[in-house]
């Protein structure tokens, strides 16, 4: 909100949430039932057209979100380096607002001007006008009425909301309080209702003077530099009547110049264009990609995963990955990017952060988890991989960390690449290091005797030995893990290594393959710690579940604003920090196959640079 919010600042369906689309109902039912109900000539399209052209508007704005996203992480022609936080995005979660209030307001135009249901397609001299009107009084008033949104009451009732992203995203353009939208929307009706009643309107003329009106929205706030310098020497002219992302960009961070909507010639008349609009135009545009030094190589998981990441819906991205009811919705879209990803497999950025000088970045592999679990899929999953690493390498990384079902058993835990290529720089790390450490600090203090259950691997192993060496005794039920286990410890540990057919046990670290009729087994309050990537599924309400290996990042880890899979906000995997860590100690090792580094070294490596461990979460919770 503003600093000092002012009179009707909040939405009025603010109370409904997700269900505000609700208020749209009776209105576009009754406009479809009369387009498919009347005759041909009685049919009003323009009305029929406000629910598709409001889909329209969410998709060319999501277009706009998520390849901005892209490119910010990427680095190209970055216009301002500062990160974005969690604060802005809940800020900006309900970008749509603006959306409806538009439908809402276009369905009470046709609903009660006479023969506005009844528009041509095309008209030319309606198209020519709504450009003049536009280039004309819209430009001008609007630059006076944005330098008394400045003045000090209306700034910080008001506008200073809007200000509060000083990096901006697409949808910054239209993150105002409801009371300057009610101000604006007189001002941008101008050519609309001038066409209407000059009888020149057309559904092309209404329709695409608000896409042009998003469109520039959205070019102003992407926060990279997208309009070559050559346009400007071919056109002269253009420099006057049309923004670049950068004019904008000064306007966020000077405040006081470039207060022009899309045309900065008012900024030239007024003396109020900013002196650096010019050069900063010029040096944006030759920003480079960024060179990462540590790379995170993680996956799809779920179906619906591929709308939780980073370039896709913020309003999910940002809070840890759960199943959506509207998402349902959206099946036929799922399933073409999944037969998308199925035949051209990839690699793509999604995330770039900073911390301590390292630029890390995270590359997502277009593979889901039903894919790593079918054999013939292994082979290309490994070279997706390993062309990443390659890749990764060539750019100058020092350290891949390999995250989810990206290592294991199905390239042992990532030595099949450094097999294969003997001559990488870049350090390949799986991170079961410090992710064994986190599980056995998460145990409570003064615990005595464990229950080891699920699948065994390079994790359980390590956890294992490491409790027996320090002298808490590790249970299992089966005899086959039991014998398996007994093999990897010494004399001294496997004393502490028992054979139980008891479920009595108030800890439980657990893995891959634990049942519903073994948690049902569990004692009251028994704590199941995962040992593995994957949350369990809960079955028990009367025992807490722990998070999977992880911990909450330094608030000095910048550009953060995203959880990573179902994780809660500020919280990374174990596998992804182990990562940074070997970068930051600067370790000339990889950590995969058999490898394993000196435990209490990485954890306490962790946590001298600002990793802190999480707690366990409520039972309620998860």
């Amino acid at each position: 909100m503003a600093s000092m919010p002012g009179f009707l600042s909040d939405w009025p369906w603010k109370s409904l949430g997700s269900f505000k689309y609700v208020i749209l109902a009776p209105w576009a039912i009754h406009s479809t039932y009369s387009f498919f109900a009347q005759d041909k000539s009685e049919r009003g399209m323009i009305r029929f057209l406000v629910m598709p052209f409001l889909l329209w508007r969410m998709l060319h704005n999501q277009i706009w979100i998520s390849f901005s996203r892209y490119r910010n992480a990427k680095g190209v022609s970055r216009i301002v380096d500062k990160g974005i936080e969690f604060e802005q995005v809940d800020r900006e979660r309900n970008w749509d607002d603006q959306l409806l209030f538009t439908a809402i307001v276009q369905y009470l135009y046709m609903y009660s001007v006479p023969g506005l249901s009844e528009l041509p397609w095309w008209n030319s001299h309606g198209v020519v006008m709504t450009i003049l009107l536009h280039a004309g009084p819209v430009e001008f008033l609007y630059y006076w009425f944005h330098i008394a949104l400045h003045h000090h009451y209306l700034y910080s009732r008001y506008h200073s909301h809007h200000y509060s992203s000083i990096v901006t995203e697409p949808i910054t353009s239209i993150i105002h309080p409801f009371a300057e939208h009610i101000a604006y929307f007189p001002l941008f009706s101008i050519p609309m209702l001038v066409i209407v009643y000059t009888r020149t309107a057309s559904i092309v003329a209404a329709y695409g003077y608000i896409t042009y009106i998003d469109f520039m929205n959205n070019l102003g706030h992407c926060n990279f530099e997208i309009i070559p310098k050559w346009l400007y020497r071919i056109l002269p002219p253009l420099k006057f009547i049309m923004y670049t992302p950068s004019f904008h960009s000064l306007h966020h961070t000077q405040f006081r110049t470039n207060y022009s909507l899309f045309m900065p010639f008012y900024d030239y008349v007024y003396g109020t264009m900013d002196k650096s609009t010019d050069q900063l135009h010029h040096s944006t545009l030759k920003r480079e990609e960024e060179s990462p030094d540590v790379v995170h190589l993680t996956h799809l998981t779920t179906t619906a995963s591929i709308y939780h990441l980073r370039l896709g819906f913020a309003s999910l991205a940002s809070r840890p990955q759960s199943s959506k009811w509207y998402l349902w919705l959206m099946w036929p879209l799922t399933l073409w990017s999944m037969i998308i990803t199925w035949v051209y497999s990839c690699t793509f950025m999604v995330q770039s952060n900073r911390f301590k000088k390292l630029v890390l970045q995270t590359w997502v592999i277009s593979k889901y988890n039903m894919q790593y679990l079918m054999e013939w899929q292994k082979e290309p999953i490994n070279r997706v991989i390993e062309k990443a690493i390659s890749d990764a390498d060539r750019k100058g990384a020092k350290v891949v960390s390999l995250g989810l079902l990206n290592q294991g058993e199905l390239n042992s835990y990532g030595e099949l690449y450094v097999k294969r290529n003997p001559k990488l720089k870049v350090k390949v790390v799986d991170g079961s290091c410090l992710a064994a450490a986190i599980v056995i600090n998460s145990i409570p203090k003064g615990t005595t005797q464990v229950l080891l259950r699920g699948k065994l691997n390079k994790v359980a192993y390590a956890i294992v030995f490491t409790l027996c060496q320090k002298g808490i005794q590790v249970a299992t039920v089966l005899e086959e893990e039991y014998v398996k286990l007994k093999r990897s410890l010494d004399y001294i540990a496997e004393s502490n290594l028992i054979f139980s057919q008891s479920y009595t046990q108030k800890t439980w670290l657990v893995g891959d393959g634990l049942t519903e009729e073994e948690q049902l087994k569990a004692s009251e309050g028994t704590l199941f710690i995962p040992y593995n990537q994957f949350p369990l599924k809960k079955h028990r309400k009367d025992c807490t579940y722990h998070y999977t290996p992880a911990m909450l990042t330094p608030t000095s880890l910048e550009n953060l604003h995203s959880c990573e899979n179902w994780l809660p906000r500020r919280v990374m995997s174990a596998w992804r920090i182990a990562g940074i860590v070997h970068a930051l100690e600067e370790w000339n090792e990889h950590e995969c196959g058999h490898t394993m580094l000196n435990m209490d070294k990485v954890w306490q490596a962790a946590l001298l640079h600002g990793f802190q461990p999480l707690a366990a979460p409520a039972q309620s919770k998860y």
